[in-house]
Order: C-alpha cells, then sequence, then structure tokens
C-alpha cells in the first residue's frame, strides 16, 4: 500500500505566515504552492529531509498567481525537470508568461523591492503546464486530488481536495488563520487583496470547502487546522462586513487614497472588534494584510463607481 503524508515548509521569512505542502504519495511527491524563488531551498530542503529528489516530483501546483503564491513556480519547476505545473486556467496562461504580473507588481513596488520581495520570476513551457477545470482530478501514487474552482479572492482561483489525507488545500479562499494570532481563541480573516474580491463568490467558496467534508483545511497562511465550521464562520463575518464597506464607498465620491485609508481603519476596527485582546505585536503581524484589504476592496469599489453600479 503507498504511504500518503502532507508535509507543511515553512517558506518565508517571517516565521509561520506563508506555506507552502509537500504531499508525498509513495515515491512521488507533490508541492502544493510555490511562494517566490527564495523560498526554492527551503522547499528542496524539505524534499530531501523526507528522503525524496527533485526527480520525484510529479507536480507543482498553485492555487492563484498572486506573487506570494507563484511567483517562485518557475524557479522551483526548472528544478524540478519531471514535473508538472497544475493551475486555473486563467492562472495557467500568467505562469506561462509572467511579462504582467511582473510589470504590475514592480510599477508598485520598483526593481530593487520587487527583487527582494519576490526574486526572479521566471516562465514555464506550455507543455508543462495543464490548466484545471473545475472537478477535474489528477493522480498521485494511487490517489485522487480533485481541483474547484473557488473565485471570491481571486478569480482565478482553485482550491484542491485531497481526500488520501483528509485535507483541502484552501489558498486564500478560506482565510489568513496565522499561528501566532491563535493563542488566546481563533481568528481567521478574509483577504480581500487587489484586485478580484467577490463576496457573493467568496461566501460559495467557503461554502464549496465546509461541503468537501474534510477534517483539515490547509491556508497558505497558514498551516493546517481542524476547526473548518468555526474559521469559516469568523471568515464569513469579515467578507459580510467587506461587502457593507464597499457598497458605502462606491457611492461616495472620495479620491482613492482617502477611500484606501478609511477602509484600513475598518478594518482595524473589525479586528478589533473580533480579537480586542490583540496587542501591538499582533496588530503589527495584520498590517500588511490590513494594507492590501483595504487596496482591494477600494479597487473594487472604483471600479463599481466608475461603472455607474
Amino acid at each position: 500500500m503507498t504511504a500518503h503524508a502532507r508535509h507543511t515548509i515553512d517558506a518565508d521569512t517571517t516565521p509561520e505566515f506563508t506555506a507552502c505542502y509537500l504531499r508525498v504519495a509513495g515515491d512521488e511527491c507533490a508541492f502544493i504552492e510555490a511562494h517566490t524563488a527564495h523560498a526554492l531551498p527551503k522547499l528542496l530542503a524539505a524534499l530531501r529531509a523526507h528522503g525524496r529528489r527533485p526527480e520525484d516530483v510529479r507536480y507543482v501546483v498553485v492555487t492563484h498567481a498572486h506573487l506570494d503564491h507563484a511567483a517562485g513556480a518557475g524557479a522551483l519547476m526548472d528544478a524540478c525537470p519531471n514535473a508538472t505545473l497544475l493551475a486555473h486556467p486563467r492562472a495557467a496562461r500568467h505562469l506561462v508568461d509572467p511579462t504582467r504580473l511582473v510589470a504590475s507588481a514592480t510599477s508598485v513596488y520598483g526593481e530593487a523591492r520587487f527583487a527582494a520581495l519576490y526574486g526572479v520570476v521566471g516562465s514555464i513551457a506550455p507543455e508543462r503546464v495543464r490548466a484545471l477545470a473545475d472537478g477535474e482530478s489528477f493522480e498521485l501514487g494511487g490517489s485522487r486530488l480533485v481541483a474547484h474552482h473557488t473565485a471570491g479572492h481571486a478569480n482565478h482561483h482553485i482550491v484542491i481536495d485531497d481526500p488520501a489525507v483528509f485535507s483541502v488545500y484552501t489558498g486564500d479562499t478560506f482565510g489568513l488563520v496565522y499561528p501566532a494570532l491563535q493563542g488566546r481563541g481563533l481568528f481567521a480573516m478574509a483577504s480581500t487583496s487587489p484586485t478580484n474580491f467577490d463576496a457573493g463568490a467568496a461566501r460559495r467558496s467557503v461554502a464549496t470547502v465546509l461541503s468537501l467534508g474534510e477534517r483539515f483545511v490547509c491556508p497558505t497562511h497558514f498551516g493546517a487546522h481542524d476547526d473548518a465550521p468555526a474559521i469559516a464562520a469568523q471568515v464569513l463575518r469579515f467578507i459580510d462586513r467587506a461587502e457593507a464597506w464597499v457598497d458605502e464607498a462606491a457611492r461616495g465620491d472620495e479620491p482613492l487614497p482617502a477611500m484606501e485609508a478609511r477602509l484600513a481603519d475598518r478594518w482595524r476596527e473589525a479586528i478589533a472588534a473580533e480579537a480586542p485582546e490583540f496587542g501591538d505585536a499582533e496588530r503589527a503581524l495584520l498590517a500588511l494584510d490590513v494594507e492590501l484589504n483595504a487596496q482591494g476592496l477600494a479597487f473594487v469599489a472604483a471600479a463599481r463607481r466608475s461603472a455607474g453600479v
């Protein structure tokens, strides 16, 4: 009988902030998420630690094309010569040719900061990339994993159901569940970073994950958790708030910077309401997510305003 295991890799420079998962199935294995090019040594070290070689990697799976999940996919594919990259059809084309992703992020961060954050974002040969339809499965060591399209955080997002290890890899669909914030009770926050937040789709995607009925949910941020219904309830409260904030902002006339600042304040207030015990350290850990979440909601509100919706 094939031995099946799932291993969490702490891939980021901030501890327990961004995970990649190594899925081992007998002599075969797969990575779920690639993080950035800077994470490559950690991913290859995890292979060695579990007695596997880069040649044993059959798949590299990315839940979506945001750079903290997929910027390192090209480097990882270069290191794993037998691997096929699996992604949503909309994400796959950007991983074959990441020019637009790189240009967009570089315009925000500048070249030096982009390189420090993400390293080199390499292209991937089209023949090594497979786009996964909603409900499409793939085989690993005799087990069957299934991709489900889950829009809401991004319109090119998938989650991967992995019954052999009772797990579903949720990317950012099921929120952010940082271990450092769980010491005094559950804290799970929705991610609404730019640019495709859709509250209705996000709620449906949370329901999709719950419907799979797996024991563990494995968000990229961070690690495996066995309390999916409680996580879902808190994430949904944040999604409901975000929807109301977007509706309000879309009806207003404030300029984009002011809108982003006000939405960031709304996020801080909501975090304080959900976790009044948080101190400076916890708030600092969430500072980047607050900024990105506010930017994402402001983008949607501004687009709706421009469209007259």
